[in-house]
């Protein structure tokens, strides 16, 4: 399912290379509210934060569209990483962890573990919204296209394979396999 999630950013990027910008926003908008209906079809539960991104989506795609200007949906990148730094953060300063909310089911972590994970993970989003921006706002927009597919991409892959990295010795046994 996890690939189904980059449909509409895979979606952007050809609309973008085909049609330009508003081209793209238009198709992110539908392809993103498309992918909610093929979830709900498939019979899945929708998560707030698909809810969430969904909104945040339509909201910055259409003053992008209505105001024809192409860095409301370039901040519609960084508002989104932003909240979900802020979520994980301010969720474990009141002593819970969101990661463990999400993942608890399949992995077995101590709590200092969850800690470091949603600190880190903190860290990290906040780390991509303000690479964004620099990307918007220092960079031709097909760079920042180009960076918003291939980059965050592979920085959010390279995140996951040193967050197992980190968290591989503390797994009990039984799930190391």
């Amino acid at each position: 399912m996890a690939v189904l999630d980059y449909l509409p950013l895979i979606v952007f990027f050809i609309a973008y290379k085909l049609g330009g910008i508003y081209t793209a926003t238009w198709a992110l908008m539908a392809s993103t509210a498309l992918l909610l209906v093929i979830f709900k079809a498939m019979g899945k539960a929708i998560s707030k934060q698909q809810w969430w991104l969904l909104g945040a989506v339509v909201v910055f795609g259409s003053m992008t569209l209505i105001f024809r200007d192409p860095l409301f949906i370039k901040w519609k990148v960084t508002v989104v990483y932003l909240a979900f730094a802020l979520a994980l953060l301010l969720a474990q300063l009141k002593g819970e962890s969101l990661l463990k909310t999400m993942l608890g089911g399949q992995l077995t972590l101590p709590d200092g573990v969850w800690r470091n994970l949603s600190f880190g993970w903190s860290a990290f989003f906040a780390g991509l919204a303000a690479l964004n921006l620099y990307v918007a706002y220092h960079y031709s927009q097909d760079a920042w296209v180009n960076f918003k597919l291939f980059g965050t991409t592979g920085l959010n892959l390279l995140a996951i394979v040193v967050t197992g990295m980190l968290i591989y010795k503390h797994l009990p046994e039984e799930e190391k396999s």
